[in-house]
Order: structure tokens, then C-alpha cells, then sequence
């Protein structure tokens, strides 16, 4: 696979360069930092338990800085941190690994009212550039591996360059964080509410959540974010969680005030700063600037992605299947983070944010009736249905009873998840199982229809076309 094209020229003279709780400190790394209300002296004093890490040291031919700041967020293992009874609790048996388990690129635009946070494939295939072994001195030349080698090989530094090679993003910081941080932060906001309309079960990390809503805590939250076989689409799917909790994270943090209490910011910021390792030029300067320009920051203008995907199982020889990106989706992406461009739309913030569904729209086939006297509410609610992603027949017709009071989803129950999906656009409606009914569902709308809400697939970075999307955090975010 070909790296992007990286900007023409190096960064002609390089300024000073101003392990997640797993993988989600995005969050905790970002939005915990963003207090416009915290001084100078406080952060000061929190400065001194960040371990620091020369990220940048020996980096040559890096693409030219751009406006606005980019931070490269690394999560790694950190279980060396933790109790034995907290390991077994959480299912994080085994020796800790000098490894990534998540990264994350975290752009703040220059007027600083945005975010974007595009998630990096772990397993993304990866040109390791030539670089000299940190522990054995050996020089090893250019070579092919997945995206998370490069710490194993050469740490933040070797990692730094990497990125910097496949996006052609210049980065200013580097940030890593493990999973003391992450739960320790979650905890101390309280929890996190996420919510999942389907069950989600996961018995090598313990996850064990029925469908609906749940508050979690640090480490129900760790189990959340680490499960990668709930379902098929193993890490895509883990990482779509990932950025729903971040959302998450962020609302609780901004709702709750914890960014406007000097002693709950306090404990929330000695907790993750605890557990992290940063580059030298982060200090407290950095702090209060980011803190005070993310002042107005919140779900809605946050926006997050992943990198668009090629071959999801790209064979590389001695080192396995491998994930490529999409060349001219990835180019035309990370050139909106050069030139400091929004990824999503940023409509209106909306009151009811989307259903979420598990089953895509554009799969699910709806005949409408009307049970009511009122002329053309059939002809209405079928528009109303294709204009959120359903497969309706255009043929909407009079039900055989006028007078029906509930709106009615008739389906056969091989179809059942479907059906669940339909009823979160038709508030009210009733299901009604009819063996033998086959894929299309049936709509009799009943004289209480008020609204046909919109939905999306729970997995925020998945459309009806395979393709990948940025979003904004109020469309991760829960309902």
C-alpha cells in the first residue's frame, strides 16, 4: 500500500514541540485538560506527576505544521498498574505488553470551537521508516508491519514518525495513557451512561450488558471499550463504541460541571495526569491556553471518524492480515485536517439526537396503511419513512379498519430486529408478530401517530453503503 503523499516541504524550522485507559483517553486526555476556570498555579502543580517522553527527538522531513494543534493519543496496556484482584475482575490476565492498544489522531481547529478525533486502526498496514533498535543500538531499514509495531519497535518517537508518514499530519503532542487513567477518570465524573440497543456480550473481557441504557463505572466502562467480539466487525466495531463512549464522556464532564470545579477537576485531572506520558513541551502554558480556547467546547462540535478502509485483509508476509486504507479517501481526509477543515456537517444541534438501531434502514422493507380517517397520513408517514433510509413500496393504501388508534408494525419473526429498528422510528407503535409474513414489514398507522423519529445503526463510523463517515458527537452521543 502506498502512503498518502505528504506535503511538499518539511517544516523549514521546527518550533518547540509544545499510555488511554485503553483506548478512549481521547476523552479524558482532552476534555479533562479543557477548563477555562482552572489557573495558572493549579495547573502548575499538576504538571509535576506527568511522566515525560522526548517524542519528537531525531525527527527529520516532517510534514509542515498546520493551523490549529494536533495531538497524537496512544493507549496502551498499563495492567502492570493494577491489582491482582482488579486484573482478575476485568479479565486482564497475562504479562503486560510493551504495546499499543489504541491510536488516536485529535485535532483542536485554530478558533478552537472544533475537535476532530479519527481513529487509527491498530492493525492498519504501516511502512515502518528506518530507524536504529532503542534497546540493541541495531540500525533497521524501512519495512512493512501493522501501525501498532511501530511503539514495539521504536516507542513514542518511532510511532510519532510512522503516523506523521502514513497522514502526512504534522503532530505537536504526543500523549499516552493506560488503564489505570481511564478508569480512575471515569470514576471520579461519576460514571458514564451509554446506551446499546442490543445486548452486548463479550466473555473474554466479562461485557455482560442486556439492551438499553447503563451507567457505567471505570471498570465496567474498561470492559466496554476493550470487547472486540460482540460482534463481526471485531476492532471497527470495538472502535465505533470507543468514540460512543467519548461522546459520552464528554457530555457527562461538561454536564456535570466538572470543568468549572477547581477541586473535582482537581481530583478528575491527579487522577489521569497520574497515569500519563507526555512530551516535554506540554506544560502548564499548554494547559491553561488549551483549557481557556476549549472554553465552549461539547458534544456537538466534536466530530469523529475513522480512516476509510480498502482491503480489510491485506496478507503481508511475516506479519499477517494487515488493514489498508482507501488512498483517495484518506488523502481527501487528512488534507481536511491540514487545512483545518470540519469532516462533518455541523447542522443545528438537534434536541432528540437519532434513535439508535441495529439493523441499517436501507435494509428494512415497510409497507404503509393508514387506519385513520384522515386523508393522505399514509401517503405522509411513507415519505417520512424513506426520508429516514427505509425501503418503503411508494405504495401507500387504506388499511381494511379505519379506526385504529395505535400504530401497528406487523412482521414475521424471522425478522425480528427489523422490526425492533422500525419501532424506534414510530414512537408508540405496537409490534405484532405474523409468522410467514416474510421481509416486509407491515404499518397500519393509527390515529396516536405523532412523529417518525430519526435512526442510525449503532456503529456511528457504518452507512448503508459500507463507506466511512465522520460524525458529530451529538449523533454518537445517547439519546
Amino acid at each position: 500500500m502506498t502512503a498518502p503523499a505528504r506535503p511538499p516541504h518539511p517544516d523549514p524550522a521546527p518550533r518547540r514541540r509544545r499510555r488511554w485507559g485503553l483506548r478512549l483517553t481521547t476523552a479524558a486526555a482532552v476534555v479533562v485538560l479543557a477548563t477555562a476556570g482552572v489557573g495558572h498555579a493549579m495547573l502548575t502543580g499538576l504538571e509535576s506527576s506527568i511522566e515525560r517522553v522526548d517524542a519528537f527527538s531525531g525527527l527529520n522531513d516532517r510534514p509542515r505544521s498546520s493551523d490549529g494543534m494536533n495531538i497524537l493519543v496512544v493507549g496502551t496496556d498499563g495492567r502492570d498498574k493494577i491489582t491482582e484482584e482488579e486484573k482478575t475482575r476485568y479479565r486482564l490476565g497475562g504479562a503486560p505488553c510493551h504495546c499499543t492498544d489504541t491510536i488516536m489522531l485529535v485535532h483542536l481547529s485554530a478558533d478552537r470551537d472544533r475537535a476532530s478525533v479519527i481513529s487509527l486502526p491498530r492493525d492498519s498496514y504501516a511502512d515502518i521508516p528506518a530507524h536504529t533498535d532503542p534497546l540493541t543500538g541495531t540500525h533497521r531499514p524501512a519495512h512493512p508491519q501493522k501501525l501498532n509495531a511501530a511503539y514495539a519497535e521504536g516507542g513514542p518517537s518511532l510511532t510519532v514518525r510512522t503516523v506523521e508518514h502514513l497522514t502526512g499530519v504534522h503532530v505537536d503532542h504526543y500523549l499516552e495513557v493506560d488503564f489505570t487513567s481511564f478508569m480512575k477518570t471515569v470514576d471520579v465524573v461519576g460514571g458514564v451512561r451509554i446506551c446499546t440497543p442490543r445486548p452486548l456480550r463479550d466473555t473474554h473481557t466479562g461485557l455482560d450488558l442486556a439492551a438499553g441504557s447503563h451507567d457505567l463505572s471505570g471498570g465496567e466502562a474498561l470492559r466496554y471499550v476493550r470487547s472486540r467480539h460482540v460482534d463481526g466487525d471485531s476492532d471497527l466495531g470495538r472502535m465505533s463504541r470507543q468514540q460512543q463512549f467519548l461522546a459520552a464522556l464528554l457530555r457527562k464532564a461538561t454536564d456535570s460541571g466538572v470543568l468549572l470545579n477547581p477541586v473535582r477537576f482537581s481530583r478528575v485531572a491527579s487522577g489521569l495526569l497520574g497515569s500519563v506520558r507526555a512530551d516535554h513541551g506540554f506544560g502548564s502554558a499548554e494547559l491553561v491556553a488549551l483549557g481557556r480556547a476549549m472554553r465552549g467546547l461539547d458534544p456537538a462540535s466534536s466530530e469523529f471518524t475513522s480512516v476509510p478502509l480498502g482491503d480489510l485483509s491485506h496478507q503481508v508476509p511475516g506479519v499477517g492480515s494487515t488493514v489498508t486504507w482507501d488512498p483517495a479517501k484518506a488523502r481527501r481526509l487528512f488534507e481536511s485536517v491540514r487545512l483545518d477543515r470540519p469532516l462533518a456537517p455541523h447542522a443545528e444541534r438537534r434536541t432528540a439526537p437519532p434513535a439508535l438501531v441495529e439493523v441499517a434502514p436501507a435494509r428494512i422493507r415497510v409497507q404503509v396503511l393508514n387506519g385513520t380517517p384522515a386523508e393522505g397520513l399514509g401517503a405522509r408517514v411513507d415519505r417520512e419513512l424513506r426520508a429516514a433510509g427505509f425501503a418503503t413500496t411508494r405504495a401507500p393504501a387504506n388499511a381494511a379498519v379505519r379506526d385504529a388508534q395505535h400504530t401497528v408494525i406487523e412482521y414475521d419473526p424471522g425478522w425480528d430486529r427489523s422490526a425492533r429498528s422500525l419501532r424506534a422510528a414510530l414512537p408508540g407503535a405496537r409490534l405484532e408478530a405474523v409468522p410467514g409474513r416474510g421481509p416486509v414489514m407491515r404499518v397500519t398507522v393509527g390515529a396516536g401517530h405523532r412523529e417518525v423519529r430519526p435512526v442510525r445503526v449503532d456503529t456511528p463510523l457504518a452507512r448503508a453503503d459500507g463507506s466511512q463517515g465522520a460524525v458529530t458527537g451529538d449523533q454518537v452521543d445517547c439519546p
